[in-house]
């Protein structure tokens, strides 16, 4: 099934107001450019090499920060079109709102994590959930980890959360993450005990890929920094195959690239 007209509306809209707010800023000429004397300092030792691209390092540092600032726009954009596509919508499970989970719950992701990190388990969602998702009713509660859901979809059968990246996670985020999913899975499971929960990583785009909307989850997942270590591929959607997954259909990148090349040849 392909976007619907109204989805494609929204999509536009979305892509537009990202567009307009770049195009506003971005950098005009050197005197835009704030102090910046340590990386002037740094970037005055390859001077010879951005000859080439006849760029100024005042001007190189301006267009560093607007990229900067695209990638910001562009991770809450996703977001956006994440709900757009699904339906869902962003749900935090902290503070007063944090959720429950049993005791030998958490004892078994304390155990799950400490096995991945010293490579005794290799990553299996199967075994995971097996482990987390069993429980005596008449064990202690305790509080489960906060943990936000960028998209979350819930129908009288199912639970299905994402977490976005945008970009490339920072070495050691791999642990954080999968203990977050493991608590946010246990968590939800018990407060909605006959309902299936999955929780993913997703992210937008392979930056490995030689083409657009392909993907290698292989080389994606050596390309990350200890993600292979504590992540199954089946806990990861990655390009065509997370819009996909939000949208329902297929080829649901290369609608969305289509719709996005519309708009940017249009303003």
């Amino acid at each position: 099934m392909a976007l619907t007209k109204e989805q494609k509306t929204r999509i536009e809209e979305v892509v537009k107001k990202i567009l307009i707010k770049k195009m506003d800023d971005f950098p005009k000429d050197d005197s835009e450019v704030r102090n910046a004397p340590f990386h002037e300092l740094f970037l005055s030792a390859f001077e010879d090499r951005l000859k080439t691209y006849k760029m100024k390092i005042p001007y190189l540092i301006a267009l560093s920060s607007w990229l900067h600032g695209l990638n910001t726009s562009l991770g809450s954009g996703f977001e956006q079109l994440a709900h757009i596509l699904s339906g869902g919508y962003k749900r935090q499970f902290t503070g007063r709102f944090i959720l429950k989970v049993k005791k030998s719950q958490a004892i078994n992701i304390e155990d799950i994590i400490r096995d991945l990190k010293s490579g005794a388990q290799i990553p299996s969602q199967k075994r995971e959930d097996k482990l987390i998702f069993n429980y005596k009713n008449n064990e202690q509660e305790i509080n489960a980890l906060g943990f936000t859901t960028d998209n979350y979809v819930e129908d009288k059968n199912s639970i299905k959360a994402i977490e976005l990246k945008s970009v490339r996670p920072n070495s050691g985020e791999g642990r954080g993450e999968k203990q977050k999913i493991l608590y946010g899975k246990a968590a939800l499971k018990f407060a909605n005990r006959n309902k299936k929960i999955m929780f993913y990583v997703g992210f937008p785009f392979d930056p490995t890929a030689t083409k657009p909307t392909e993907y290698n989850k292989d080389k994606f997942f050596n390309y990350l920094i200890e993600f292979k270590k504590f992540f199954d591929p089946n806990e990861v959607l990655l390009s065509g195959e997370l819009w996909d997954h939000l949208s329902g259909s297929k080829e649901t990148m290369e609608e969305m690239l289509e719709i996005i090349s519309g708009v940017v040849k249009k303003y």
